[in-house]
């Protein structure tokens, strides 16, 4: 019996030298095969949604802002992020993901225009998203995530160790900024640095600074990624008849 076609839009600028671009495949099949369901992948190239109509990514089950920043077009990530964010799509931001789901935010529902990213933007106004004091590029590290949480109620606990591979996050200056802001904060280092974001109210919109994809390598699927996709599943059930 074949199994369900979840269709899932990787935004981003596609690169045989970023290794997340080749983990990315095999945690979705790992996830879709705990799932029962089959993921079809469609690569989003930045500058494609640049000024494009949003139809391409409203016809998807659920949209992944994939690492591999700085992007070619800025306003063509942030374009899919919002666009996931308004109309309620399953979303994952992984590393630069991550980051540009913050600045979205920052821009769209915060009111802040001059929220920036210091790495594409070194002379930024507002640089909310900041070199890190140390690389985290190779390194793994613990994740407290909060209690009840969407992040949480994936894993089924609070506490993981993850995989990193970059170099910028959300700037310590401007954390204040999401204070009660429905993007919250849910998960953190050892430190007490932001690692994970997910929005209140929408069905899954989740960013991690780390990249959930890079266990794939393990051959198990990872909770975060099996919980996108399972929400994008669940985006493609039709709607059951009321009366």
């Amino acid at each position: 019996m074949s199994h369900p076609v979840v269709r899932i839009g990787l935004v981003g600028d596609r690169s045989p030298a970023v290794r997340a671009h080749g983990a990315i495949p095999v945690a979705l099949e790992l996830a879709g095969r705990a799932l029962s369901v089959t993921p079809e992948l469609t690569w989003l190239h930045t500058r494609q949604l640049d000024g494009a109509s949003t139809d391409t990514l409203t016809a998807l089950a659920g949209v992944w802002c994939v690492p591999g920043s700085p992007y070619e077009n800025m306003d063509g990530a942030l374009t899919a992020i919002r666009t996931a964010r308004e109309q309620g799509i399953p979303f994952l931001g992984t590393c630069g993901g991550f980051q540009h789901a913050l600045i979205e935010f920052a821009r769209n529902v915060l009111g802040l225009r001059d929220a920036d990213h210091a790495e594409s933007n070194p002379d930024a106004s507002m640089p909310l998203v900041g070199a890190l004091s140390c690389s985290l590029v190779g390194m793994k590290g613990k994740v407290t995530l909060t209690a009840g949480s969407q992040a949480a109620k994936a894993y089924g606990r609070t506490e993981s160790t993850e995989a990193y591979h970059c170099n910028y996050g959300l700037n310590t200056r401007y954390r204040h900024v999401l204070d009660g802001a429905p993007l919250r904060i849910t998960g953190e280092d050892e430190e007490g640095a932001v690692r994970v974001v997910e929005l209140t109210g929408h069905p899954f919109f989740m960013a991690t600074l780390f990249q959930p994809e890079l266990s794939a390598s393990t051959g198990q699927p990872h909770p975060l990624i099996q919980a996108f996709l399972a929400a994008a599943a669940a985006r493609m059930q039709p709607a059951k008849n009321v009366g």
